[in-house]
């Protein structure tokens, strides 16, 4: 298999994650690759993790007036 970046996006991670899924719902793969998928998927995980705690930070400052934090409504118009 091809080496992996060691950076992917967030759409890339969770892309990935949902394939492994997938394949580790279908149960045609060895104990060995579940394992292997397992632990690729955990990585995938914190990498979203990551990526959404990072933008919850920018939208935290973002929002951020004065030093005090404030609620703006939502408007989908």
């Amino acid at each position: 298999m091809a080496s992996r970046k060691t950076t992917t996006s967030f759409e890339e991670s969770l892309a990935e994650l949902e394939q492994l899924v997938e394949q580790l719902e279908q149960g045609d793969l060895t104990l060995e690759e579940s394992l292997k998928s397992f632990e690729r998927g955990i990585k995938l995980t914190r990498n979203c993790q990551k990526s959404l705690q990072a933008a919850e930070q920018k939208v935290q400052i973002l929002l951020e007036k004065n030093g005090q934090q404030t609620l703006e409504p939502f408007n989908d118009e």
